[in-house]
């Protein structure tokens, strides 16, 4: 049995294993070459997050949704590159506005240099991948381009909160699907469209992206309480300290409180505190990881991950849909 990519993926199938090695190969090789500038500093600062590693989630799925078609079709790893270099870019602009310290197990960009140096490099990894999208064709262009508005728009909505009418969980979960969904949804589409697929194939595996996209955030929500920063390459319990809604807490304001119950009484006091003292945020932390709010979030995560193995029954028998049923095990497995 051989691993490939993230998640300790592993796929059975030698041919398979080999392209898309061979593959995420190319990629790698393209993105470091697609990060250079004439300019030294840039080149330092826009290869941060590229050198720090990165689970390369988006090009894997590209690559198996191209085996639906030709996988060796020439625009199928300019795509990869493509969307990897929107996703680090995104990942740049977000570390400014969650005032992060690590990303990836190293420093930031935004903490090693300053906020405008980040914000720009996010800028520039936005135009590498124009450059490169803008040799695949206008369709490419097109799906690229709705794929980041509703990146765009997760993102303002996610800043501007659910109003007070809103259904909190419900408003997260719209979120997810353009913060995240999105770009997943656009790395299937894009790889099967590339590689010639057959149109329903390539909506059948752009569903599928969408959802395995958000199992994936779901997933890292469970990770950014449950684990000790190794998994996510994060600090732990970074969205917490920032007040972010997860899934994790949005559940535990779901159910009843328990008077009967002074861990619970207690966590839900300070998360209605400012947990950035180091003290109060530790506590939060300790006990949320004993709340059944967290088990409930594990389960949605699998839950969300069988939903994505369901869309790809219609897809024909073939190693390439067998990688991507055993990648909805691994994304919600990575919570337990």
């Amino acid at each position: 049995m051989t691993v490939v990519g993230p998640f300790g993926l592993s796929v059975q199938d030698r041919d398979l294993t080999r392209d898309v090695q061979a593959g995420l190969d190319a990629v790698e090789t393209a993105l470091a070459e697609a990060v250079k500038s004439d300019v030294p500093f840039i080149t330092i600062t826009a290869s941060h997050l590229i050198e720090a590693g990165g689970k390369r989630f988006r090009p894997l799925l590209l690559l198996l949704a191209a085996q639906f078609g030709d996988p060796g079709a020439p625009g199928v790893v300019p795509a990869a590159v493509v969307v990897e270099l929107t996703h680090l870019a995104t990942l740049y602009h977000d570390d400014v506005m969650d005032e992060a310290m690590v990303r990836r197990g190293a420093p930031s960009a935004n903490s090693r240099w300053d906020n405008s140096v980040a914000i720009l490099t996010g800028d520039f990894l936005f135009s590498r991948a124009s450059q490169v999208l803008a040799d695949l064709g206008p369709e490419a262009v097109r799906m690229q381009a709705d794929a980041f508005e509703r990146l765009v728009t997760g993102q303002i909505l996610e800043t501007r909160g659910p109003g007070p009418d809103g259904d909190p969980l419900l408003h997260y979960l719209d979120v997810l699907s353009g913060k995240t969904g999105s770009l997943i949804a656009v790395s299937c589409r894009i790889g099967a469209q590339m590689a010639g697929a057959e149109p329903w194939m390539v909506e059948t595996l752009s569903e599928f992206g969408e959802r395995i996209g958000i199992a994936f955030q779901l997933a890292d929500d469970v990770l950014d309480i449950a684990s000790d920063g190794h998994e996510s390459g994060k600090t732990p319990g970074t969205d917490l300290r920032e007040g972010v809604p997860t899934l994790p807490t949005l559940l535990l304001q779901q159910m009843p409180a328990d008077p009967a119950d002074p861990a619970d009484t207690r966590l839900r006091e300070l998360l209605t505190q400012d947990l950035a003292d180091d003290e109060l945020h530790a506590e939060a932390l300790h006990l949320l990881r004993r709340h059944p709010a967290l088990e409930r979030a594990r389960r949605e995560t699998l839950r969300q991950g069988e939903d994505a193995r369901a869309l790809l029954a219609p897809l024909p028998d073939c190693p390439a849909k067998a990688a991507l049923e055993a990648l909805c095990d691994s994304v919600a497995m990575r919570t337990m």
